[in-house]
This record gives structure tokens, C-alpha cells and sequence, in this order.
């Protein structure tokens, strides 16, 4: 891979596929995609993942996804879980797995089967950002981790 970032759905779709591709070329344990921070204030010099701005003024991690085989991870907050579940109703090929909601943890962590094709599972990655995160139409990702 020689590019790591994109911020419009079109570059980020193929960004997306282009690094679940290397994952399975490389049969590398996992890939991580991280999605820039929403806040205004952040600073063009810093184009790694910002912090979302907090209701209580403390900085929360930017969003996350990670992918391994045929397996998508994340963390989500309850109304993220109904819009994750919401999503999943359109692609019949995934299911969730796995809930996890410890009590010493803020949120639930998910894992979500997908046996798809690569172009599939970053559609599938992009929706997650824009449907469940509630990212804008022209939000920055990162593929952190290939």
C-alpha cells in the first residue's frame, strides 16, 4: 500500500479494500482503521486520529474498526449498538457474534462476521463511520494497521 488515508467516499471505499487486501496478502493478524476527529479545532499539522470532543470537556478516542479473517471488532455506546444493529439488516451476509459490555468499560465491544468480498467489507467499513459513528459525508480515515 503506498497511501494510508482518504476523505471522500470513493477514495475511501478503495482505501478500505486496498488494505483488507494487504491483511490478506500479508496475513497480517489484523487491520486497523480509525477515523479522524470531528472537532473543528484540530490542527492540519496533526493528521493522525484527533480525540472527539467529550460532553463532560475530557477526550474520548476517535472511532475505530478493526478487521481480522472475517471478523470486524469495535467499541460502539448504546444508540451506536441500535445503529450497528440497524445496518447489519442490510448485509444478510454479516451477523453479529459477539456482544461484550463489561462493567468496568464505558460502552459495548461488538464483533461482526463478514465473509465478503473486499469491496463488500469496505462498504461495509464506511457505513459503520457515516451510519453508526455519525461521521460527515467527507469525514478522513486512517488505515492505521495493515
Amino acid at each position: 500500500m503506498t497511501r494510508f488515508d482518504a476523505d471522500d467516499p470513493q477514495a475511501r471505499r478503495k482505501l478500505f479494500a486496498d488494505a483488507i487486501a494487504a491483511h490478506r496478502a500479508r496475513a497480517s493478524p489484523f487491520l486497523t482503521i480509525e477515523a479522524d476527529s470531528d472537532r473543528d479545532d484540530e490542527s492540519e499539522d496533526d493528521p493522525g486520529v484527533g480525540a472527539d470532543s467529550d460532553p463532560d470537556g475530557e477526550d474520548a478516542p476517535a472511532p475505530w474498526l478493526q478487521f481480522s479473517e472475517s471478523t470486524f471488532n469495535l467499541d460502539v455506546e448504546d444508540d451506536e449498538l441500535d445503529r450497528l444493529k440497524d445496518l447489519i439488516e442490510s448485509f444478510p451476509e454479516f451477523r453479529i457474534d459477539q456482544i461484550e459490555s463489561p462493567e468496568e468499560a464505558e460502552g459495548t465491544n461488538v464483533r461482526v462476521t463478514a465473509r465478503s468480498d473486499a469491496n463488500r467489507l469496505a462498504a461495509f467499513a464506511d457505513q459503520v463511520f457515516l451510519g453508526v459513528y455519525g461521521r460527515e459525508e467527507d469525514y478522513r480515515a486512517w488505515v492505521a494497521a495493515v
